[in-house]
This record gives structure tokens, C-alpha cells and sequence, in this order.
């Protein structure tokens, strides 16, 4: 017993013992006895009180930026909904603004064949191993383009024909292939030969039209048109100029070297004649 009297459990005792009279005998001198209990346990829940209310202060805190986050992201989520709508309608304003353009020089083209049926396209592609030039458009048999219509610029000179088509795009061989082939003429001297490519001439935008008179009149300068002959292009289409006059391999016949009105290379809009 004399053991447990020594040990802290005691002297704690004690300690709480002695605070608990001091605060009975403070309550008792200032009249506050019989509301010592509920002082001492106001005393004793306190700090326990505030914790809660922290904890439940913070758990509002964490609930409302939820909230709000879930609010922002719905927002987030409509503004770019938005964007993309007006994004397609930039795309589409642009595509309409450039047929337009287009349209106005179709007018002129027009002029000279108001018998021909035209269809707006657009380059979608190009094979970069094709040292020729060849691209693909965004017209297909669904919108009436065929094997063999002829492609030329908006400013109505001839860049090549169709050679594949499926239903919603076609690819096209240029002028400056060497398996192009179309009747041409020079305008000034109505001496006739075959428009094809060069592989000689092609990496400088050139074609050339073969199968001219050794003895030829023809110049730098002169126009050169289509014929018509063989029925796959109009008559009249205009080609390009002749930059040089130089004699072929065989010696008995020259050709001309023709810089094309429209470089097929770059061309970014084309129409098709689907009918003439």
C-alpha cells in the first residue's frame, strides 16, 4: 500500500484532486457552485468542440471546391464544344470564300466554252514521289467525274486529266508526265503536235509539245492551245508559252518547250470538265 502511494498514478491523483477543490472553493466564494460542474465540463469540451467545428468547417471547405471544380469543367467542356463549332465554321467560310474567288474567274472560262460542265475541286493530296507533280482532289464519281476529264486551272489553263476515280475523290496525272498526251497547236503558226512530258523538263514546271517541223516558225512567246483531237480534251484550252524551240533525237523533227500558264505542282484549287 505504502508502495502505490509513492508511484505518479498517485501524485496524479492528487494534482487533479487539489484543482478540483480550488475550483469548488473559487465557485463557492463568488456564489457559482451548483453551476461548477457544467463550467468544469465546459472547460473539458471546449477544445474538443473546436476541433469539430474545424473538421466540419474544412469538410464544407473541400465539399464547395469540389463543386466548383465540377462546375468549371462542365464549362470547360461547352467552351470547347464552341470553339470546335466555330472552328468547322472558319474551315467552311474559308472553302466558300475560295470558290467564290474561283467562280469569278469561271465565269471568263465560260465565255469561251459555255457548253462544258464544270466541278469545283480541291487539291487533298500529293504524292511526294512523284517527280511529275501528280495530286489527288476531293471530287469522285458521286459528284459525276470520270477517267479522262480534263483538269484545269481557275484561270482556265489545262494542268492534266483524271486517271482514278472512286466515289469522293479522283487522282490526277499532270502535263508534265511523260505518258500525257494531248493535241496542241501554236496559235500564232497553227503548226499542230503532241503536248507530253519530259522527264528532262519537269523538274522545271516544263512540258513540251513534240512532233513539230524540223524547219518550225514557231518562237519564244507563242501560245500554245489544245486542238480538240482524240475527243478526251476541248479545243481551246490554253497550255502555256513556248520558252524554246530545240530539235529531236531523230533530227527530223523539233519540239517546243512550253512553260504551263498553271503550274500543276502548286495549284491548290482546280476545276474538272465533266462535260463539253
Amino acid at each position: 500500500m505504502k508502495d502505490f502511494f509513492d508511484t505518479w498514478k498517485f501524485k496524479i491523483l492528487v494534482i487533479v484532486a487539489v484543482f478540483l477543490v480550488g475550483i469548488m472553493a473559487y465557485a463557492g466564494a463568488n456564489g457559482r457552485l451548483t453551476a461548477a460542474p457544467q463550467e468544469l465540463l465546459s472547460v473539458v469540451l471546449t477544445p474538443l468542440q473546436k476541433v469539430t467545428s474545424a473538421l466540419s468547417g474544412g469538410a464544407a471547405s473541400v465539399w464547395e471546391k469540389y463543386t466548383s471544380i465540377d462546375d468549371v469543367m462542365d464549362r470547360n467542356e461547352q467552351l470547347e464544344a464552341e470553339n470546335a463549332e466555330l472552328r468547322q465554321q472558319m474551315v467552311d467560310y474559308d472553302r466558300i470564300k475560295a470558290e467564290n474567288d474561283a467562280y469569278k474567274a469561271l465565269a471568263r472560262i465560260q465565255d469561251t466554252n459555255s457548253e462544258a460542265s464544270y466541278v469545283s475541286a480541291f487539291v487533298i493530296g500529293r504524292d511526294p514521289l512523284d517527280e511529275f507533280g501528280g495530286f489527288t482532289l476531293d471530287q469522285g464519281s458521286t459528284d459525276g467525274v470520270a477517267v479522262n476529264d480534263a483538269i484545269i486551272s481557275d484561270r482556265g489553263y489545262l494542268l492534266g486529266v483524271v486517271v482514278e476515280v472512286d466515289a469522293t475523290s479522283c487522282k490526277v496525272m499532270t502535263i508534265l508526265h511523260p505518258s500525257f498526251n494531248a493535241a496542241g497547236v501554236i496559235s500564232r503558226t497553227r503548226e499542230n503536235g503532241i503536248i507530253t512530258g519530259s522527264a528532262d523538263y519537269a523538274a522545271d514546271g516544263q512540258c513540251v509539245l513534240t512532233n513539230l517541223d524540223r524547219a518550225t516558225e514557231a518562237r519564244k512567246g507563242d501560245q500554245v492551245i489544245t486542238t480538240g483531237l482524240g475527243g478526251v480534251f476541248p479545243a481551246n484550252l490554253l497550255v502555256g508559252t513556248v520558252q524554246e524551240v530545240v530539235p529531236e533525237q531523230s533530227g527530223k523533227s523539233s519540239s517546243a518547250v512550253i512553260l504551263p500558264g498553271a503550274d500543276p505542282r502548286t495549284v491548290k484549287h482546280v476545276f474538272i470538265i465533266t462535260e463539253y
